[in-house]
């Protein structure tokens, strides 16, 4: 049985996805000669956005330092990202996964100074109330990012333990009834591995990941303790859920006690709201992550598919076929239900530190990094879909490339352009800016634009699970069937590289919807669907 306070959002839902339903799709070119975004836009506008399960939608991952400024400095703000909410929206998404935003030294904020404010430069508790409270009137979600692995080295739990050590006498033995401190962090007398000197003492602390961020010590009763405070203060704020960072590394190397600490950690922010969501990052490989699903997390990202060596671009760069693509949904969707039946997967292409996808393939006049997107829209589960990739921004190499600003004009002193991270190397980008994508029925965004648009019209498409018609398959076709038992089903036919013609019989008899990466026209006819390459086409019944 769903919760009333999930009840009331599918209705609200209801409301809201009637009105994007209605968003104009008029094709920009007024020549007529763009006959494929003439087709999606005809057909796909027929479409009519449906109420979905919250847990089931699309997010869309912000990195608030580099999106939108609103006051001229440079920096991103929640201000900024306030004035983009129509924007987000506009595209499909109905969930926003804010990158920390948290006090911390560094630009990019996952060492926390502390957990319940806001970095002053993004702005005050009240922006982030404010974003809270319009993205609840767009019937949207906020997820944080939760940080939980290290906290910064300036934190005032940290700071307390290294000034009570440094006064400890040498001969004498530590005690947290002194200072309760000492508990939060992994602290020594020895240098074991991943350990580094703390300053001024003979004592040394775990700092796997940098010096300037200790682990915490997540056995520790009182950390548990602050850690339920915290997801206490964000859910009363009215954030969803939290994106929890590095799960791999709470106990490193130990499935075991990293599936025990998320379990305690899923079950309390449940107990403090049962809607709370919880979506985690385990990068290793995909039978090492589903075990963490025996947690009962709701979501791990599916890092499988991701980034250039994943599934996606493999089956762009022909490593794989799309027949090969269409048996890896169905063989990790057993896998994960096999170790929680009530899983949702989160399937994602690209994040903040991954290289951007426009630049996995050399020579791509945009077919590729199009298509590409169109398999990852179109996995079942929760999909998210990383700042600027809707453009086909362009970013690799340090950290710093791949967070470059948002792409809204080529002015970078135009209103809203930020100035980057620093020691960001010039990025030049490979398609134009947002302004100008927009008037084109056929760039990279209004591509997406209009695969999350199909994926909103048919809920089958993220809640159901995938049936590969094997005898339709090719290496170059895949042909899926998503069904859920509540809604219509859907017949998701992909084609690749060269024309096909795909016998899909007199069950699926209608043609829906289509996504074409050039001036193509997908049609059926007596149960032959003619697909141009590069195209998808999804049918129903009649």
């Amino acid at each position: 049985m769903i919760s009333l306070k999930k009840q009331a959002y599918l209705l609200l839902c209801a409301g809201v996805l009637a009105l994007t339903a209605c968003t104009s799709d008029t094709a920009a070119d007024p020549q007529g000669s763009a006959v494929s975004s003439l087709q999606m836009m005809e057909l796909n506008g027929k479409l009519e956005a449906q109420p979905h399960d919250p847990h089931h939608g699309a997010a869309y991952e912000v990195f608030v330092y580099s999106f939108c400024d609103s006051d001229g400095d440079g920096t991103g703000d929640l201000q900024g990202l306030i004035s983009k909410l129509d924007y987000i929206q506009d595209l499909g998404f109905d969930t926003i996964w804010l990158m920390p935003v948290n006090p911390s030294d560094t630009y990019h904020k996952y060492d926390v100074k502390d957990y319940f404010a806001i970095d002053p430069q993004y702005g005050t508790m009240a922006d982030m109330e404010q974003l809270l409270k319009e993205t609840e009137s767009r019937h949207m979600q906020v997820l944080m990012d939760l940080v939980l692995n290290h906290t910064a080295d300036d934190h005032y739990w940290f700071t307390q333990a290294h000034d009570y050590l440094k006064e400890l006498p040498a001969d004498w033995q530590p005690s947290s009834d002194y200072c309760p401190y000492f508990d939060y962090y992994h602290f020594s007398r020895e240098r074991g591995e991943g350990y580094v000197p703390l300053a001024d003492t003979n004592w040394f602390y775990e700092a796997r990941f940098w010096s300037e961020m200790p682990d915490l010590n997540l056995d520790s009763e009182k950390v548990r303790n602050e850690i339920a405070e915290i997801m206490r203060f964000w859910l009363g704020k009215g954030v969803a859920g939290f994106r929890l960072d590095a799960v791999t590394s709470y106990y490193t190397n130990n499935t075991a006690q990293n599936t025990e600490f998320l379990r305690w950690l899923c079950d309390t922010g449940k107990k403090i709201d049962p809607d709370c969501y919880f979506v985690g990052e385990a990068w290793t490989e995909m039978n090492n992550y589903a075990q963490l699903y025996q947690s009962g997390i709701d979501s791990l990202f599916d890092f499988a598919f991701a980034d250039s060596s994943g599934i996606i671009a493999g089956t762009m760069k022909n490593s794989y076929g799309l027949d090969d693509y269409a048996q890896a949904l169905v063989k990790e969707e057993k896998l994960y239900a096999s170790m929680n039946p009530q899983y949702v997967n989160a399937p994602f292409y690209t994040n903040h530190d991954m290289g951007r996808s426009a630049g996995y393939y050399a020579g791509d006049d945009g077919k590729l990094t199009k298509m590409a997107q169109i398999l990852n829209v179109m996995m079942p589960g929760r999909v998210f879909v990383y700042y600027g990739e809707e453009i086909g921004m362009k970013g690799a190499g340090k950290d710093e490339n791949k967070r470059a600003p948002m792409y809204w004009t080529e002015d970078p002193d135009a209103e809203g352009m930020c100035s980057g991270p620093p020691d960001m190397d010039e990025v030049k980008m490979k398609f134009p800016a947002l302004d100008e994508q927009q008037t084109d029925p056929l760039s990279v965004y209004s591509l997406v634009r209009q695969a999350l648009k199909i994926r909103n019209a048919f809920p089958a498409i993220a809640e159901g699970t995938t049936e590969v018609m094997e005898d339709l398959c090719t290496e170059e076709t895949a042909v899926i069937l998503r069904k859920d038992g509540s809604h219509e089903n859907a017949m998701l036919v992909f084609n690749g590289a060269s024309a096909a013609e795909v016998h899909t019989g007199n069950q699926y008899v209608q043609l829906r919807a289509v996504l074409t990466v050039d001036d193509s026209t997908v049609e059926l006819k007596d149960g032959v669907l003619q697909m141009p390459p590069y195209s998808m086409a999804v049918l129903t019944e009649e």
